[in-house]
């Protein structure tokens, strides 16, 4: 069985914990929790029943896989501390935004595996999207591991390390274009004449609803629009109003912007 540790018990840690122990991937007697705030790694500790580290080495030195769920800003310095522990048989899982792999290995003994991953906030629910990268050690028995751990929360998709910032872009940072979207149907919808509880609802069901389509029927959107549209009715009109607000244009921009970014971040972490 697994072992499986933990640098940062934050939200995306605990959330990526507790997915890995309902699917069963790893018992909590074989998983092991720091962080600098004894309070966070108490309270995951107690939650999920499973073991307190007394610093980072000991968790590195416990685990077949260690997940830094930490700050960005505290990757190398994490690494650099642990290196006593490493290569071995250690697999580091990175979840910190904009830190590339060569930074990682760079700071980290020759030989070390490390894989990077993209997560969602939606994994908090078990509804992730995360994207994952190997470095040039990691062996695909380690991305496979990794990506059964990120699939008790969520859907994984293997990319390339460049891609990762596309990843970011889209599903990364996509929630909030997501929730900006719900916010402005409801508002509309409420000046139109809805109460502002049921606006909401049914625009929230109304991006649930649709996203399940494209999910379970193996069409497209643009087959799923073609299908809702008819000449002359009320869903051409709001896609046209869309189209001349700029809707699409905006939506590729902003996924370009978070893109590009992602890539600036990574840049000045190197």
């Amino acid at each position: 069985m697994l072992s499986l540790g933990f640098i940062g018990c934050g939200r995306m840690g605990a959330a990526l914990l507790e997915g890995a122990l309902k699917a069963q991937t790893v018992e909590p007697n074989k998983v092991w929790v720091f962080d600098p705030l004894p309070d966070a790694a108490e309270s995951v500790a107690k939650k999920f029943n499973v073991n307190i580290a007394q610093n980072n080495c000991e968790v590195t030195a416990k685990c077949d896989m260690v997940l830094l769920a930490c700050k960005p800003s505290h990757v190398t310095d994490i690494l650099s501390e642990i290196s006593g522990e490493l290569p071995g048989n250690t697999v580091i899982l990175s979840i910190a935004a904009g830190v590339t792999l060569s930074t990682m290995e760079s700071a980290s003994p020759e030989g070390t595996r490390i894989i990077r991953v993209m997560p969602n906030t939606p994994a908090l629910i078990a509804n992730g999207a995360s994207g994952i990268a190997a470095g040039k050690h990691a062996t695909d028995a380690d991305l496979e591991t990794a990506t059964r751990v990120l699939k008790a929360v969520g859907i994984v998709e293997t990319v390339t390390e460049p891609q990762i910032d596309a990843v970011t872009g889209l599903s990364g940072s996509g929630p909030a274009y997501v929730y900006t979207f719900i916010e402005s149907l409801a508002a509309q919808a409420e000046k139109e004449g809805l109460p502002a509880d049921i606006a909401l609802r049914l625009a929230t069901q109304t991006i649930i609803g649709a996203g399940r389509m494209v999910e379970s029927t193996g069409m497209t959107p643009r087959d799923l629009i073609n299908q809702v549209t008819s000449p002359g009715g009320t869903t051409l009109a709001g896609l046209a109003a869309l189209t001349e607000n700029g809707f699409e244009a905006a939506t590729a921009a902003g996924v370009h912007a978070a893109t590009e970014r992602s890539r600036e971040i990574a840049q000045e972490s190197q």
